[in-house]
C-alpha cells in the first residue's frame, strides 16, 4: 500500500495535538496538584472520606482511574466490533472525543470538597472518553501510512500531541500563577480544565473531519449478538496470535513494561506533591521539561529504531526504565533538582517508547482488514495492565505508606517486560533464518 496525501497524514497527527491537551493537564499536571489539594479530611490530613470508607487521597486517585481503565477494556471488544462490520471508526471516534471533552469542562464544576464524587466521576468519564476514542484513533495507522513510513507517521503524532499540549498548558499557567485576576483562588484551575474540554473538541473535530472513511469489514458479517461478536474478535485474535510468535512475544513483553509506562504517567505528579513534597509551581515546571523533551525523544527514538531496529530500540528504552525507578525511590523528600533531573530522561524516553510501541505492533500485525479488532486487542492489553499497575500502585502505598516503594515495584514490571523483549528479539531472528 502507499501513504495517504499529507493532508490525511497531517489530520490523523492533528488529533494528538486535541487529546494530548488532556492527557497533560488533567493527568499530569493541573489537575493532580488541584485534586491533592482539594481531597482532603483537613489540612493536616491526606486523607478523605467517601463512600463509608476513609482512603489515602492518592490511592483514590489510582483506585478511581483503575476502574476508568477496566471499563475501557471491557467495552473497548464490543465497539471494535461494530467498527470494523460497519466501517463506522469516525462516529465513535467522535462520540468518544465529545464524551471525555465534556466531561473536562465539566470538572469545572470541581470547586470544593463537597463536590468530591461529581469530580471523581467526571475524571473517570474523561478518562473514558480519551483511552476508548484512541482505540479508534490508533487502527487508522495502518490504514493511512505504509509499513516503512509507519515509525515517523506514528512519531509525528505524537510530536504534534506535545507541542498542542505545551501551547495549552502555558497558557494555563498565566491563569494559575496569576490567581489575582480571578475573584476566586480555584477559578484558575477550573478554568484550565474547561479550556481543555473546548481545545480538545475544536481540534479533534477538525481531525475526524480530514479522516478517509473506512471500510467496512463485509466478511464479518454475522447473527451472533454484539456483544458475543465483540469478544469473539478479541478471542479470534488471539488464536491468530498463537501462530505469530514474534507478536505473541512482543504483546507479552508491551503488557509488563507499559504496565509501568502508563502508571509512572499516571502517578507522577501525586508522588512529586505528596511524597517528595515538591512545590506545585516545581512539580508544574518538571511536567512541562517532560513533555518538551519528549518531542525529540520520540524521533531520536524513530530514528534509533531505523539503525538498530525496533526491539532493539525497545530494550533500551525499557533499561533506561529500570534505572529511573531506582533513581525515583532515592530522589530525597523536598530534592527539586534531583526530580528535575529525573523528569529530563523520564521525557526523553517517554514519548519515544509509547511511539515506538505503536508502530511496533502496527508493523508485526498480519496483513487484515480488521485492524480496529487488533488494535482492540492490543488497547485491551495496554488497558489491564494500566488497571494492574495503578491498583498495584494505590494497594502498595495504603499497605506500606509510602508511595517509594510503589515506584519500586514498578521495576520489576520493566525487568519482566525486558526479559520478554529478550525472547521478542529471538523468535525474530528464528523467524528471518526460516524465511
Amino acid at each position: 500500500m502507499q501513504t495517504a496525501s499529507k493532508k490525511v497524514i497531517s489530520s490523523w497527527a492533528m488529533y494528538d495535538w486535541a487529546n494530548s491537551v488532556y492527557n497533560l493537564v488533567i493527568t499530569s499536571t493541573i489537575f493532580p496538584a488541584f485534586y491533592e489539594e482539594i481531597a482532603r479530611n483537613n489540612s493536616s490530613t491526606n486523607e478523605v472520606s467517601i463512600l463509608g470508607r476513609t482512603f489515602i487521597n492518592s490511592s483514590l486517585y489510582n483506585y478511581a482511574l483503575a476502574v476508568a481503565f477496566l471499563i475501557v477494556a471491557i467495552t473497548s471488544p464490543i465497539l471494535s466490533s461494530i467498527a470494523d462490520c460497519r466501517g463506522n471508526k469516525k462516529k465513535f471516534m467522535y462520540f468518544f472525543m465529545t464524551m471525555g471533552s465534556f466531561a473536562c469542562c465539566g470538572l469545572f464544576f470541581f470547586d470544593s470538597k463537597a463536590m468530591l464524587g461529581f469530580g471523581i466521576v467526571c475524571m473517570i468519564i474523561a478518562c473514558i472518553g480519551y483511552w476508548s476514542s484512541l482505540v479508534f484513533y490508533n487502527s487508522f495507522l495502518p490504514e493511512i501510512a505504509a509499513p516503512e513510513d509507519q515509525d515517523s507517521v506514528s512519531a509525528k503524532g505524537f510530536a504534534m500531541g506535545y507541542i498542542g499540549s505545551v501551547i495549552l498548558q502555558v497558557i494555563c499557567f498565566v491563569f494559575v500563577f496569576n490567581p489575582q485576576w480571578f475573584s476566586g483562588k480555584l477559578t484558575p484551575f477550573l478554568l484550565s480544565f474547561l479550556l481543555v474540554g473546548i481545545w480538545w473538541f475544536i481540534f479533534g473535530n477538525i481531525s475526524i473531519k480530514g479522516l478517509p472513511k473506512s471500510q467496512a469489514a463485509v466478511d464479518k458479517k454475522t447473527n451472533n449478538g454484539v456483544i458475543k461478536q465483540g469478544y469473539l474478535e478479541l478471542h479470534k485474535v488471539w488464536q491468530q496470535l498463537m501462530h505469530l510468535p514474534v507478536l505473541k512475544r512482543f504483546l507479552f513483553s508491551f503488557f509488563f513494561y507499559n504496565m509501568g509506562v502508563q502508571t509512572v504517567m499516571l502517578a507522577a505528579t501525586l508522588y512529586g506533591k505528596s511524597e517528595l513534597n515538591i512545590p506545585t509551581t516545581n512539580l508544574i515546571i518538571a511536567i512541562l521539561i517532560i513533555q518538551i523533551i519528549a518531542i525529540p525523544g520520540a524521533y531520536i527514538m524513530s530514528k534509533l529504531s531505523d539503525k538498530i531496529g525496533n526491539i532493539k530500540a525497545l530494550m533500551i528504552a525499557v533499561i533506561l526504565w529500570i534505572v529511573m525507578c531506582v533513581a525515583g525511590y532515592y530522589v530525597p523528600k523536598n530534592g527539586i533538582i534531583e526530580f528535575y533531573v529525573l523528569a529530563t530522561l523520564v521525557g526523553f524516553i517517554m514519548g519515544g517508547i509509547q511511539s515506538l510501541s505503536r508502530s511496533t505492533y502496527s508493523k508485526l500485525m498480519p496483513e487484515t482488514k480488521d485492524t480496529t479488532s487488533f488494535f482492540s486487542f492490543f488497547d485491551v492489553t495496554e488497558k489491564i495492565a494500566i488497571v494492574i499497575g495503578m491498583f498495584s500502585f494505590g494497594y502498595i502505598n495504603e499497605l506500606t505508606g509510602s508511595q517509594r516503594n510503589s515506584v519500586l515495584a514498578l521495576g520489576i514490571f520493566f525487568l519482566i517486560g525486558l526479559i520478554g523483549l529478550v525472547f521478542t528479539l529471538k523468535a525474530v531472528k528464528i523467524e528471518k533464518s526460516v524465511s
